[in-house]
C-alpha cells in the first residue's frame, strides 16, 4: 500500500482536534453554567487561536496562509473542475472555508473577552476595559458568532461526508495520521513547521493568554 505523502505536520493536526474539543467543551460548559469552566476554555481557545494564527505566518507550508489561501480565479477552477494538478493540503476551496472558521473563531473569542452578563457577576477578563453597555453587546455577537461557527462546522463536516461518500476522496484520515495515501508519492512533499517556529509560536500563545487572564498587557 502506499505510504502516501506527509501532508499535516503535528501542529496543525493538534490544533485541529484541540480546537473541536474545547470548542465542544466550552458548549458544554456554558450550556450547564460551569462559567469558570468556560472562562479557563476560553483562555485556551485564545492560545489555540494565537498559535495557528502565528503558524500561518512562520509555519509550514501547509500551514501558511500565502501558501494556500489563493484569488477567486482558483476557487472558481476548482468549482468547475479544473484544477490542473490536486491540491496538497488545502485546496483552494477549503481555504476559503478555513479563512471564515478562523475569523468566526477570532469573533468569538474576542467578543467572549470583553463580555459581560446581565447581572455583571460573570464577565471576560478584560470587560473591565468597556462599559456595561459595550459589554452586553460584545456578549450578544459572542452568542451571535458561536451560530456562525456551528453554521461553519456543519457546513465543513458536511464537505468531509461528500467527498468521501460521493467523490471517494478521504480527508479526515489525513488530519488524524498526516499522511495522505491519495497523492502519488511522486509528489513533493510540503515542508513541516519548524521546531523552533512552533515553540515559538506556542511560547507567544501561551504569554498572551496568561496576560489576558492576568489582565496585564504584552
Amino acid at each position: 500500500m502506499s505510504r502516501g505523502v506527509r501532508v499535516w505536520d503535528l501542529s496543525v493536526r493538534s490544533f485541529h482536534w484541540l480546537a473541536v474539543g474545547c470548542f465542544a467543551f466550552s458548549w458544554w460548559s456554558a450550556e450547564n453554567g460551569r462559567m469558570d469552566l468556560h472562562y479557563r476554555s476560553g483562555l485556551c481557545m485564545l492560545a489555540m487561536l494565537a498559535f495557528r494564527l502565528i503558524l500561518g505566518l512562520i509555519g509550514g507550508d501547509t500551514a501558511r496562509f500565502a501558501s494556500f489561501v489563493k484569488g477567486p480565479g482558483a476557487v472558481v477552477a476548482q468549482l468547475r473542475g479544473r484544477l490542473h494538478q490536486p491540491s496538497v493540503g488545502h485546496s483552494p476551496l477549503s481555504a476559503l472555508s478555513v479563512v471564515a472558521m478562523l475569523l468566526a473563531l477570532s469573533a468569538q473569542i474576542g467578543t467572549g473577552l470583553f463580555a459581560t452578563d446581565v447581572d455583571g457577576l460573570e464577565s471576560g477578563p478584560l470587560s473591565f476595559l468597556v462599559s456595561f453597555d459595550t459589554g452586553r453587546a460584545a456578549a450578544a455577537w459572542h452568542e451571535a458568532s458561536f451560530n456562525a461557527l456551528l453554521w461553519l462546522t456543519g457546513l465543513h463536516v458536511a464537505a468531509v461526508l461528500f467527498y468521501l461518500l460521493a467523490r471517494r476522496r478521504d480527508y479526515l484520515t489525513p488530519m488524524i495520521s498526516g499522511r495522505d495515501r491519495q497523492i502519488d508519492e511522486a509528489m513533493a512533499e510540503p515542508r513541516p513547521s519548524k521546531m523552533v517556529a512552533a515553540t515559538f509560536a506556542a511560547g507567544v500563545a501561551v504569554l498572551l493568554a496568561w496576560s489576558v487572564s492576568n489582565g496585564l498587557w504584552l
